[in-house]
């Protein structure tokens, strides 16, 4: 019989109802929707509806990511984008890590998205993960500690990670690569300059690859991976709601109107 965890505390999916500007935000790989809570929150305040999913196998143990599919990621946002649509005439999508490919998913199968934005996305090269590429052995691996720069911030996440989710991931990575010449929406995309869990040249491929027109990328001195609790999250707050306002048709007709 499969073991049924809760949810840890903290790492629950969040909803803000606001205008018709919906915007979905994905977390990384192992992660839990508490490292963009204070992302959502404050794109939120601006007005602007927000829904944040919890993946699924993520925020409870370990073990609920073994049987995983990268599949049930892609479900899981897709998921969260259906709930948007009941409730906004326009999508952005914001992903971290992970998520960034996550987001380019959906970017490439949905024409309609206003833009996507990708925090230190995940792509074409992570080395620390390329060594378990086709391995069976060991069933969990340890997870170090959270790549964040302020050493203040904790974040919820694993001790453990399943190798069968590693290796998912990677085929993530390489069914998205061969997508991204299926986006054509705006494009934000912020990397880290120092970041010791997915290289930023991952960024540079993307934003070299997609067909959008407007392809921007901001680069994050003062922040390592997880960007979006780390000392730039202000700057990468502030970007993405100017971004979304900036691409916005229905912002654009209420000023022009």
């Amino acid at each position: 019989m499969t073991t049924q965890y809760p949810i840890l505390d903290g790492a629950e999916a969040f909803f803000f109802k606001g205008n018709d500007i919906g915007v979905l935000i994905s977390h990384g790989f192992v992660g839990t929707p508490q490292s963009v809570r204070f992302l959502g929150e404050y794109i939120a305040q601006q007005g602007f509806t927000v829904c944040a999913v919890r993946l699924k196998g993520h925020g409870t143990h370990y073990e609920d990511m073994e049987s995983c599919l990268y599949s049930d990621w892609v479900q899981s946002l897709e998921e969260g984008y259906r709930l948007l649509q009941q409730h906004c005439r326009e999508i952005f999508i914001i992903g971290q890590s992970m998520g960034g490919a996550l987001t380019a998913q959906l970017a490439s199968k949905h024409q309609d998205l206003a833009g996507i934005i990708l925090i230190n996305a995940a792509m074409t090269s992570i080395p620390v993960l390329e060594e378990f590429r086709g391995k069976q052995e060991p069933r969990f691996v340890d997870e170090g500690a959270p790549d964040i720069k302020d050493k203040n911030v904790y974040e919820i996440t694993y001790s453990k990670v399943p190798i069968s989710a590693i290796q998912q991931l990677l085929l993530l990575m390489d069914d998205t690569k061969e997508r991204l010449p299926h986006i054509t929406c705006p494009v934000l995309a912020f990397k880290s300059v120092e970041d010791h869990v997915v290289p930023p040249e991952n960024t540079d491929y993307i934003t070299q690859h997609v067909s959008s027109p407007i392809r921007k990328t901001v680069t994050l001195q003062n922040s390592y991976h997880v960007a979006s609790m780390d000392y730039d999250k202000e700057l990468i707050a502030e970007t993405s709601c100017a971004f979304i306002q900036a691409h916005s048709k229905i912002q654009q007709a209420s000023i022009t109107s």
